[in-house]
């Protein structure tokens, strides 16, 4: 049985004019309206706040911040430490979003599973190992945590990267699971199977 939505959705034609526009823009490329940006939208201030934030974080390039991460990296660190925060929304609709980044329809699943045992690089294994310390004991990342970054090329500003995405996750997650926000049915199919050439 669908979970039904704990607070209603405002119709778009009531929203601030920046928000509206902004949400159009995110339906004309993606064919549809994710139910994040609904869902948030009931308080604008709190959702210019969250994207402004999102956005930092997840397309640096738009405040003129260059990052060591890939765009695949950004969305394997949200699938899998929203799978340990057990958000149904961020792990389907970011896994549909890593899986189209990194073209492997089966990446996202595992690392929502388990990422030691996902078809990923050494360095992508140890950028998750941080992130999962920081979502689930971030008290005990020392030293030697960094250490082993490093040895896989990632720098300190690499570092925040990871630990604020998930941290960012972490808030959004939460929000997620409180207000029964579900992923739209169109992220479910999303680069699973590679389009046709």
């Amino acid at each position: 049985m669908a979970q039904t939505p704990r607070y209603p959705l405002p119709d778009l034609n009531t929203l601030p004019d920046d928000l509206k526009t902004k949400i159009l823009e995110v339906q004309e490329k993606a064919g549809f309206v994710p139910n994040v940006f609904l869902g948030l939208a009931r308080r604008p201030a709190e959702w210019r706040a969250f994207f402004a934030y999102h956005d930092a974080l997840m397309t640096p390039e738009t405040v003129g911040r260059t990052s060591g991460l890939t765009k695949g990296d950004r969305e394997m660190i949200v699938t899998t430490t929203s799978a340990a925060n057990h958000c149904l929304y961020c792990v389907v609709a970011h896994g549909a979003i890593l899986r189209i980044y990194e073209k492997k329809p089966l990446v996202a699943d595992q690392v929502a599973v388990n990422h030691r045992k996902a078809d990923i690089t050494p360095r992508q294994r140890a950028m998750l190992d941080f992130a999962m310390k920081v979502c689930l004991s971030s008290h005990d990342i020392d030293d030697a945590d960094f250490e082993t970054l490093h040895a896989q090329g990632f720098s300190d500003e690499d570092a925040w990267d990871i630990a604020a995405i998930t941290a960012f996750f972490g808030l959004s997650n939460r929000v997620a699971n409180v207000t029964g926000m579900m992923p739209n049915p169109e992220f479910y199919l999303m680069g699973r199977v590679p389009k046709q050439k």
